[in-house]
C-alpha cells in the first residue's frame, strides 16, 4: 500500500493556490497542471507553470519557472534538491511535511517571478 494519493493531494494544494492566477490544463485524480498566460504565436505552445502526477513509483511535481529561471533553486535544501530528477521535477514515494512545506516555498517563488514576467 502507498501513499500516493495523499501526496498527491497535498502538492496538488501547494499549486492550486495559483490556479485563478494561470489556466487550468488538467485536474483528474492522477493528474493536475497548470499553465500560463503566455502562448507562442508560432506552434501555439502554452508556457507551463507546474503538474502534480502520480507516477507507477513515485508521484512528480513539475516546477517549471525552476526550468526557466534555475536561480530559483539557490537556497533549496540538499534534502529536497535529492529528490530532483532533471531540471524542474521533484519526485516522492512517502510524504513529507517539511519537503512540501519547502516545495510550496519554491513554487510560490516562482510564480512571483513569473508574475514579475507577466506570464500569469
Amino acid at each position: 500500500m502507498n501513499d500516493f494519493e495523499s501526496i498527491f493531494a497535498a502538492l496538488r494544494s501547494l499549486y492550486a493556490r495559483h490556479e485563478p492566477s494561470c489556466v487550468l490544463l488538467v485536474d483528474t485524480p492522477i493528474e493536475y497542471s497548470l499553465g500560463t498566460h503566455e502562448v507562442r504565436a508560432k506552434d501555439n505552445y502554452r508556457t507551463w507553470f507546474g503538474a502534480v502526477q502520480i507516477k507507477n513509483s513515485y508521484v512528480s511535481a513539475h516546477v517549471y519557472p525552476v526550468y526557466t529561471d534555475p536561480e530559483l533553486l539557490g537556497d533549496v535544501s540538499d534534502a529536497l534538491k535529492q529528490r530532483m530528477q532533471g531540471k524542474s521535477c521533484f519526485n516522492f514515494k512517502k510524504p513529507d511535511v517539511d519537503l512540501f512545506e519547502e516545495l510550496g516555498r519554491l513554487i510560490d517563488r516562482g510564480a512571483a517571478r513569473y508574475h514579475a514576467q507577466g506570464r500569469i
